[in-house]
């Protein structure tokens, strides 16, 4: 893998891993707070487990996007001066 490979996919996956960390503390925030009672509903569920993972799988997938999404969109690669 050539230098420049390796820090594109190392931007890719520091942003992604700031997506992750931002969702998982939304998700863990929505459900201690029981907003709208989200967490009642899971609780009372018989498939609360399912229903948790798809909310931390989706929100994580959504925010990783959207964070590396923002970061490539950011990047200033005019060198003018």
């Amino acid at each position: 893998m050539k230098s420049f490979e390796k820090a594109a996919l190392l931007f890719l996956l520091r942003h992604l891993f700031a997506g992750i960390v931002g969702a998982v503390v939304l998700a863990t925030g929505l459900l201690w707070f029981d907003v709208a009672k989200l967490a009642t509903l899971i609780g009372n569920s018989d498939y609360g487990i399912t229903a948790t993972v798809m909310l931390y799988a989706g929100l994580m997938l959504t925010f990783g996007s959207v964070s590396m999404g923002i970061g490539i969109m950011t990047m200033n690669e005019d060198t003018r001066p």
